[in-house]
C-alpha cells in the first residue's frame, strides 16, 4: 500500500472523526435530558429513523441534527428540475456548468436547512419533560435565532466535510457520512439487545433468527450488487493494431442495480421530512396522518416501496445514457456483434438497461421493506431496515473498489517509472 493511498485513508478517517465529534456538540440553550427522554419514547417512528441516519445527533440536538438530509433534498429537487428543463440538464453535462449546478444545490441546501431549523426550534418550545420542565432554557425568540444559525452552520460544515472527503480522501463523502452515522449506532443497538436477552425480555432464539435475517440480507445485497450483464463488443482490426500495447475492453458492463443506493436515500428523505414536521402538531387529524407515516406502519413501507421503484427508474435513466455510449463506441471503431452501430446500438442497450432496471428496482423495493416485515413481530430493540443495511453494504463495496483502483494505479505508475 503506497503513501498516497494511506494519506487518503487517514484524511477520510480524520474528517469522519470530526463529524462524530460534531454529533456531540449541542445547540446552545436546550435541556438535553428532556430531548433524550422525548426521543427514547419516539424511537420507533420517523424521528427514530431520522436519528439513525444522523448517528444519534438528533437525540442530543446537536448542531448537525439536520444532518446531510437538506443537501440530499436539494439534490433531489435539482435532479428533477434537470430532467424537466433541458437547459439545466445541459448545464449539468458541461464542466463549467457543473460548477454552477453544484453552487445552486449549495444555495438550495442553505434555504432548506434554514427553514427546517426554524421549524424545529419553534416546535421545541412546546416540548416538556416528565416533570414539566421545558426543553428550552433561554428566551424563545433568542433560541430560535441561535438554534437556526447553529444548525445551519452544522449542516454547512457537514457539506464541506463531504466535499473534502470526495476530493482529497477515498469514496463519496456524502455517502460515507451517512454510512458513519448508521454504523455509529451499532454498538448501542448491540448493547440494548444484550440487555434485553439478559433480562429475559427478548428470547435467545428470536435473537438468533434476527441475526440470520441480517446476515441473509447482507449476503443477498452483496450478490446482487456485484451482478452485471456484460454486453460483448468487437473492434475493427485497425483499432486493435493501434492499441496493441493498451487494454481495450471487449464488453460493456451493465449493473443489475444501475441506480445504486440513491433511490432508498431519496425515498427516505422524502418520507421523513413530512412525517417529522407533522410530529409537532397537536391537531388530531394531522396526528392520524403522522401515525400513518410511522416507519413501523404499512402505509410508510408501501410508499417506500413505490418511491424506491420510481427513483430507481428515474436515476438509472440519468446515470446510464445509451445514446452517448453508442456514439463513443462508434467513434472508437467498436460494435456489438449482430447490432448495427449508432441508433440501433442505443436501442439495444436501452432495452437491456430497462430489463435490468426493472429487476433492480424490485430488488431495491424488497430490500427496503422486507426486513421490516420479517422483524416486525420479533420485538427488535432498534430500528432495523433494509435501507440502512443497503447503504452500509453499498458504501463499503464502493469504498473497497476505489481503494483497489488506487492500489492498481500505483502499481502501473511504479511499472512505468522503472521502464517496464
Amino acid at each position: 500500500m503506497n503513501k498516497t493511498l494511506i494519506n487518503k485513508i487517514l484524511i477520510t478517517l480524520g474528517f469522519l472523526f470530526l463529524y462524530r465529534i460534531l454529533a456531540y456538540v449541542p445547540v446552545p440553550g436546550v435541556n438535553i435530558d428532556v430531548i433524550k427522554d422525548f426521543f427514547d419514547s419516539q424511537g420507533s417512528n420517523a424521528l427514530g429513523l431520522f436519528n439513525m441516519f444522523s448517528g444519534g445527533a438528533v437525540r442530543r440536538l446537536s448542531i448537525i441534527s439536520l444532518g446531510i438530509m437538506p443537501y440530499i433534498t436539494a439534490s433531489i429537487i435539482m435532479e428533477l428540475l434537470a430532467a424537466t428543463f433541458p437547459s439545466l440538464g445541459q448545464m449539468k453535462k458541461e464542466r463549467d456548468g457543473m460548477t454552477k449546478y453544484m453552487q445552486i444545490i449549495r444555495y438550495a441546501t442553505i434555504a432548506i436547512t434554514f427553514i427546517q431549523a426554524i421549524g424545529v426550534s419553534i416546535g421545541l418550545q412546546s416540548l416538556t419533560g416528565r416533570g414539566g420542565e421545558s426543553a428550552i432554557m433561554i428566551d424563545g425568540s433568542t433560541f430560535v435565532v441561535i438554534a437556526a444559525f447553529s444548525m445551519l452552520t452544522g449542516t454547512m460544515i457537514l457539506m464541506w466535510i463531504g466535499e473534502q472527503i470526495t476530493q482529497r480522501g477515498i469514496g463519496n463523502g456524502i455517502s460515507l457520512i451517512i454510512f458513519a452515522g448508521i454504523v455509529s449506532r451499532i454498538p448501542s443497538a448491540i448493547g440494548s439487545t444484550v440487555n434485553l436477552v439478559n433480562t429475559g425480555e427478548l428470547n435467545f432464539l428470536i435473537l438468533i433468527a434476527i441475526f440470520v435475517i441480517i446476515l441473509a440480507t447482507v449476503g443477498f445485497i452483496i450478490y446482487v450488487e456485484l451482478g452485471e450483464r456484460r454486453v460483448p463488443v468487437s473492434y475493427s482490426r485497425k483499432v486493435m493494431m493501434q492499441n496493441q500495447k493498451k487494454r481495450v475492453m471487449n464488453y460493456i458492463p451493465i449493473k443489475v442495480n444501475l441506480s445504486g443506493v440513491i433511490p432508498p436515500i431519496f425515498a427516505s428523505a422524502l418520507l421523513m421530512f413530512p412525517s417529522t414536521i407533522l410530529q409537532s402538531s397537536t391537531n388530531p387529524i394531522i396526528q392520524k396522518i403522522s401515525d400513518f407515516l410511522n416507519p413501523n406502519g404499512y402505509i410508510f413501507n408501501i410508499l417506500m416501496f413505490l418511491l424506491v421503484i420510481f427513483f430507481a427508474y428515474f436515476y438509472a435513466s440519468i446515470v446510464f445514457n445509451a445514446k452517448d455510449i453508442a456514439e463513443n463506441l462508434k467513434r472508437q471503431g467498436g460494435f456489438i456483434p449482430g447490432v448495427r452501430p449508432g441508433e440501433s446500438t442505443a436501442k439495444f442497450l436501452n432495452n437491456i438497461a430497462s430489463r435490468l432496471t426493472f429487476w433492480g428496482a424490485i430488488y431495491l423495493g424488497i430490500i427496503s421493506t422486507l426486513p421490516w416485515v420479517l422483524v416486525k413481530g420479533m420485538g427488535v430493540p432498534f430500528y432495523f431496515g433494509g435501507t440502512a443495511v443497503l447503504i452500509v453494504v453499498q458504501v463499503a463495496l464502493d469504498t473497497m473498489r476505489k481503494i483497489e483502483a488506487q492500489i492498481y494505479m500505483s502499481k502501473y505508475e511504479t511499472l512505468s517509472a522503472v521502464g517496464l
